[in-house]
């Protein structure tokens, strides 16, 4: 990993890669995370942050934006693995990108009826089949909470 590292400073000298316990990109620091192991999952990992660094990615506005974003950071990453004589497995990207699909997904699953709905704005989603409305939290490494309006409207 110390190798990519230096590599990866060489050749992208506008970003600081900075040893830390996950992987992630910073906007606003201009940093790059990553985790000091030697292993294909690492390496890819920060291959693909360096991908979010590269596409200039700084916030998102919809849960299928970030799931868009995500994708293309995996496709840069392939790009500069290309570089370093790195093969990034695919079942790798597919794995990493569904734990995005599964989170959107459950995040869209009405809490009244149980149909798969569609985000009205940042925070909220609305049901289409039943009129529901409910807010989501922006994290996405939390449980996809699920707090209903009209809940929140009698309280």
């Amino acid at each position: 990993m110390e190798n990519i590292i230096r590599k990866l400073r060489d050749s992208y000298p506008t970003f600081q890669f900075v040893q830390g316990t996950a992987c992630c990109w910073s906007p606003r620091t201009q940093q790059i995370t990553y985790v000091l192991h030697n292993t294909q999952p690492a390496i890819f990992s920060v291959l693909h942050e360096v991908g979010h660094a590269l596409l200039g990615h700084i916030t998102y506005a919809s849960d299928i934006e970030l799931l868009k974003k995500e994708i293309a950071a995996w496709d840069q990453a392939v790009e500069i693995a290309q570089g370093f004589d790195i093969i990034i497995d695919t079942d790798h990207i597919q794995n990493c990108l569904d734990t995005y699909r599964d989170w959107l997904h459950k995040r869209s699953i009405c809490p009244s009826c149980h149909t798969k709905s569609i985000q009205a704005d940042e925070h909220t989603y609305r049901c289409f089949n039943c009129g529901h409305a409910w807010h989501v939290t922006n994290a996405r490494l939390c449980r996809p909470y699920r707090r209903s309006m009209q809940a929140q409207k009698s309280a």
